[in-house]
């Protein structure tokens, strides 16, 4: 005796999770929940749901890929354990070390942007032009209008992949300036160690 034939349909949130994959694999910079719902046209709780299916089925350790929540959206990045293999296939944004002009540059930018190259320049005691060229050229910090008034020097904010690369959600997950101590040595010896770490 013949088995009749079932229609197999899938669940409505797998559906969804399979397009908001689609959608952050195309997608160049990390998307936000608000993005996705509009993109997807379904609502924030089941979008969340899909999101926590994908969080589950990208983890690190289980996929070469991995899932996850950062500068303020959602992106997929390589694997902890497949970032040698990507390293030689790609020269990354940091993957050449930072210097110390460049690291107390960048902290400078995260803590106090948007700020012009004179104003960082009083804060350093050394002029900034050399570290901001360097910075700018791997895409951690970006222009951010100019100061006001007739030729007001451009200002500076560091940008959606100084984030991901530092894996923060947001500029708030920066370690408070009090928990770093007043000693400009330790402060660059954290910044190049956390440098160090995140672009290993």
């Amino acid at each position: 005796m013949e088995r009749p034939l079932r229609l197999i349909t899938a669940n409505p949130v797998d559906r969804l999770a399979r397009d908001l994959e689609a959608l952050l694999v195309v997608a160049s910079a990390p998307l936000a929940v608000d993005e996705l719902c509009a993109a997807a046209d379904d609502s924030t709780e089941r979008v969340e749901t899909a999101l926590g299916l994908l969080s589950d089925r990208y983890r690190e350790g289980r996929s070469g890929i991995v899932l996850e929540k950062v500068a303020g959206g959602w992106a997929f990045r390589a694997s902890r354990e497949a970032a040698e293999a990507c390293a030689r296939l790609f020269e990354r944004p940091v993957q050449r070390a930072l210097s110390p002009a460049g690291l107390e540059t960048l902290a400078i930018v995260a803590y106090l942007g948007p700020v012009s190259r004179p104003e960082i320049a009083r804060i350093r005691g050394v002029a900034a032009d050399s570290a901001v060229a360097g910075l700018l050229e791997r895409g951690l910090i970006a222009e951010a209008g100019r100061d006001e008034g007739h030729g007001g020097a451009v200002r500076y904010r560091t940008t959606p992949l100084f984030e991901r690369v530092f894996e923060l959600e947001s500029l708030a997950q920066l370690p408070r300036l009090d928990d770093l101590g007043d000693d400009v040595d330790a402060i660059r010896e954290r910044l190049a160690h956390v440098a160090e770490k995140r672009t290993a």
